[in-house]
């Protein structure tokens, strides 16, 4: 598969070439941090960042070429010809189209098995152990990277797709009503998975069941060979009736992809997967239930891939860590461990998080910062509430530290003896947190992305660097 002129006129008719240098080798950035050289450059408009303003860093890093904006073609006009003439430099009308519109002609060339994984919550963790079930079955891949699950991240990964890849696996997350209908019409994946449907992101998307629907919008390009994959046991998913066929997964029996017997102790989950007709016995290490539900759901994609067996319980028990879903660091500031559970909150998984740390088997105390969940609308009262109530079935739980303003919500409802201490921002909680890790402790740190609770991840466990 070749990225050439021929391919860039095909989708971008319109493009003006500048330079002439094609890459042998695609790949995409449109951000200077992480670029990489032989990396195609795309200038983007920002909220706040205008990717203009890094044309020259781009290419002084490596990049092998640029698209910009025809209206802003004085930002490469304004560099010597010697700094890009033996580059690929392409103008648009809409560089952020652009890259839609190419990574959508690159997709439409490959035939091998595209899945998507999306849901309110598990995805990344899906992803990931899914990762290692293709890998235990020696298939060569393509993974979306991280939590780019955008509609821009989508398009930049869809770049890493090669022809000698088996399969292909993608992560969309939606914030707002049309975006996923949006985004499969670029990645038209042949195989998807919807994780679950939680309370998160209603601001945007509405309801539970208008989350779902838009959840559902996953299928919305499949065809009689494509194979839909949902939370059985959620009635919003399982009790609809879908024009392609689909497989269930879940606890109760009339999935065809079940979890039996589960149990949580010495610091890990055992279940019996059972895969069809077949039974697997699993032990998935830590103790967040959670995982229980992503192992279902990506030993349910690797069955309808024809992954065996064997694969699929070798990769399961792989561990996995994902930053900023349960990841366990050691403290820096006292001792213990600190688990960064704070890319993002629902109430589903606060809950998760809340009891994963009550099964944790330890003598060190435990501390939990819990930062406002934010996008819930006008609901959002009654969820802080309930948060506070459900630490009653975290009895091990004495210290809490809450962090914004509707966790003032959660205070009114949190159980008698619990010692509670209210702060606006992640500045106080440090402050606050410093004070009490003097013994041995275990701390979860979980909110909202918006909360900026990972600046106290950063300041009591900060990430080593390799």
């Amino acid at each position: 598969m070749r990225f050439d002129e021929h391919f860039l006129k095909a989708s971008l008719p319109d493009a003006t070439i500048l330079a002439h240098n094609f890459p042998l080798s695609i790949s995409c950035s449109i951000d200077t941090r992480s670029l990489v050289p032989g990396d195609l450059f795309f200038a983007l408009q920002g909220t706040h960042v205008d990717g203009h303003h890094f044309i020259q860093q781009a290419l002084d890093k490596g990049a092998c070429g640029v698209v910009l904006s025809a209206h802003k073609r004085q930002y490469i006009d304004q560099l010597p010809a010697s700094v890009y003439q033996d580059k690929l430099v392409v103008l648009v009308a809409d560089p952020a189209h652009a890259l839609i519109r190419m990574a959508t002609m690159w997709r439409s060339q490959f035939s091998y098995p595209v899945v998507a994984i999306t849901g309110s919550i598990g995805k990344t963790s899906t992803k990931e152990m899914l990762a290692h079930i293709l890998t235990a079955a020696g298939k060569h891949y393509c993974v979306s990277k991280g939590n780019q699950n955008t509609r821009i991240g989508l398009a930049l990964n869809i770049f890493n797709m090669r022809a000698n890849h088996h399969a292909a696996v993608f992560e969309l997350g939606i914030s707002r009503r049309g975006e996923m209908a949006q985004m499969v019409d670029v990645l038209r994946p042949t195989t998807a998975v919807i994780t679950a449907v939680g309370h998160s992101h209603m601001e945007g998307l509405g309801s539970l069941a208008d989350i779902a629907q838009e959840k559902r919008d996953v299928f919305k390009c499949f065809t009689e060979e494509s194979i839909g994959i949902v939370n059985g046991d959620q009635a919003v998913l399982a009790q609809v009736g879908y024009k392609h066929p689909v497989v269930k997964f879940g606890t109760k029996t009339m999935n065809q992809v079940q979890a039996r017997k589960i149990r949580v102790g010495n610091n890990q989950v055992s279940f019996v997967l059972k895969l069809y007709k077949q039974k697997i016995p699993l032990i998935l290490q830590g103790t967040n239930e959670g995982r229980v539900f992503n192992s279902l759901a990506a030993a349910a994609v690797a069955y309808v891939l024809g992954i065996p067996e064997e694969s699929i319980m070798q990769g399961l028990q792989q561990p996995i860590v994902v930053s900023g879903r349960f990841e366990t660091r050691s403290l820096a500031r006292g001792k213990g461990v600190l688990i960064n559970d704070c890319y993002n909150a629902s109430p589903e998984s606060m809950k998760a998080a809340l009891l994963a740390l009550e099964h944790l088997d330890t003598n060190a105390q435990k501390i939990v910062v819990l930062g406002d969940m934010l996008e819930l609308g006008v609901n959002s009262p009654f969820w802080h509430r309930q948060l506070g109530r459900f630490l009653r079935k975290a009895p091990s739980l004495k210290k809490v530290v809450l962090v914004g303003e509707m966790v003032k919500w959660t205070q009114k409802t949190i159980p008698l003896g619990v010692q509670i201490e209210l702060v606006s921002s992640w500045h106080e909680a440090v402050t606050k947190l410093e004070q009490l890790v003097g013994q041995e402790s275990v701390v979860l740190v979980k909110g909202s992305h918006g909360m900026k609770l990972a600046n106290v991840v950063e300041h009591f466990a900060p990430q080593q660097q390799l």
